[in-house]
């Protein structure tokens, strides 16, 4: 036989084999929050599953957030083309009430078993992957004083230089809530008024409701010099800007986020979506994603070092505000609704 036949017929059975490989392999669509997000939870929790599980390959699909994750769930509900979302659980709930997941319990999921209590939530079809704590959020090079109340956004000497993630983004709801307690209010899932009412204070001085690409870097770069925002991306910008963005926990106190994992019913990806799911609730996982952007664990087998443990929503946990989300979920829209007529109309 021919040197070049030789070659040729090595060169066809290693593209055969590729081609198998190709095809062996499986591919699981996560859809999940853009920006910085994606960027350490790419690292932090993707790639190292795809390098113990060569024949599964994690394709991720950024949103910028919860409530366009479920539109796109709803609109593809006929032929879905995710496998697992990360979301909001309030949204996870209406995504469950309209049967656009997979339940995620011990059978499908055995780290299921050792998350806390508070990740395992009635009547919702998801887990909790993180916990988060809303912050207040500003510029140390313009703000010489930390400021102390969530009021503080109302004073005029931030016209036009509050940036605050407005509704239907729970950023916006969640302020509310903390207001509404705040003002003396006592159960937020039968009136918001006070809640409302303090927003509409806050109103005049907003420079944008919608911070693009997210508030943190409008912050950061003085184009506004004080807002509202989540403590891990926080906590990640502090460090990146070197100090230049600082984020305090105001004497009113703070809520919960939940961040819920969920397996998308009818994916595509089968049971290599199971794997990937489990993978995200190990110790392993949790802890790495910890570490590197402060979510708080879910997992409680989760060794997070003290240094990290320290800069997560567990540092406030006497600060802060306890939520239904769920129970809340039906009301969402009268607050919606509220906001629309009273506090966008104040805005600048």
């Amino acid at each position: 036989m021919q040197i070049s036949t030789k070659f040729a017929i090595a060169a066809a059975i290693a593209a055969g084999l590729s081609s198998h490989s190709a095809m062996a392999q499986q591919t699981v669509t996560l859809m999940a929050y853009s920006g910085l997000f994606q960027e350490r939870y790419t690292k932090a929790v993707v790639e190292p599953f795809m390098k113990a599980n060569p024949g599964i390959k994690i394709e991720y699909f950024p949103m910028p957030n919860s409530a366009q994750m479920l539109g796109n769930l709803r609109a593809q509900k006929a032929a879905p083309q995710a496998d697992v979302v990360i979301m909001d659980v309030s949204v996870s709930k209406a995504a469950t009430d309209e049967k656009l997941l997979t339940k995620i319990d011990e059978k499908t999921s055995p780290n299921v078993a050792d998350l806390f209590s508070a990740a395992r939530i009635a009547d919702v079809d998801g887990v909790a992957v993180t916990f988060d704590n809303l912050v207040m959020l500003y510029n140390s090079e313009v703000v010489k004083e930390a400021p102390t109340s969530w009021m503080d956004l109302a004073d005029k000497k931030y016209a036009g230089k509050v940036a605050i993630p407005g509704m239907p983004d729970i950023q916006g709801l969640s302020l509310v809530l903390i207001l509404e307690k705040a003002r003396g209010g006592f159960n937020h899932l039968r009136s918001v008024d006070k809640g409302i009412a303090a927003m509409g204070e806050i109103a005049p001085n907003v420079q944008t409701w919608e911070p693009k690409p997210e508030v943190y870097p409008v912050i950061i770069s003085g184009q506004a010099i004080i807002g509202a925002g989540w403590n891990a991306r926080a906590q990640v910008n502090a460090d990146n800007s070197n100090g230049k963005l600082k984020a305090v926990l105001p004497q009113e106190g703070s809520v919960f986020q939940i961040n819920t994992i969920n397996h998308v019913a009818g994916g595509p990806g089968k049971d290599a979506t199971a794997k990937f799911i489990d993978y995200a609730l190990s110790p392993e996982a949790q802890k790495a994603f910890t570490e590197s952007m402060f979510y708080a664990p879910t997992n409680a087998k989760a060794l997070i070092s003290e240094a990290a443990i320290a800069r997560t929503a567990v540092k406030s946990m006497d600060k802060v505000i306890p939520v239904d989300w769920i129970a809340l979920a039906k009301v969402r829209e009268p607050i919606m609704d509220q906001w629309r007529r009273k506090v966008i109309p104040l805005s600048r």
